[in-house]
């Protein structure tokens, strides 16, 4: 059993193309508690939201899907489809 005074939270934030877990990701944002550095290039660390719940990231949040007033489907805004991950490491 690991020792929760050596263990630190790492979070990700996905934001997928669609509302569904297998939606493409298209941006994410990675925070990691234990101070190691983060290891992106560029890519998304996941091309979908089932990829990092296949990988062991814990899922914490979805944003509920958003209601849209007919003729706004194009219009520009915050990225609405937002998974919150986490999973614990050895510090």
């Amino acid at each position: 059993m690991m020792d929760p005074a050596t263990q630190r939270q790492q979070v990700l934030f996905l934001y997928l193309e669609h509302s569904g877990l297998d939606g493409r990701v298209v941006a994410w944002s990675f925070h990691d508690g234990s101070g190691r550095a983060a290891e992106l290039d560029g890519s998304p660390p996941y091309p979908t939201g089932t990829a990092a719940l296949r990988d062991g990231w814990r899922l914490l949040q979805v944003s509920p899907v958003p209601q849209r007033m007919p003729g706004s489907e194009r219009v520009a805004g915050r990225l609405e489809h937002e998974l919150l991950l986490e999973r614990i490491v050895d510090a």
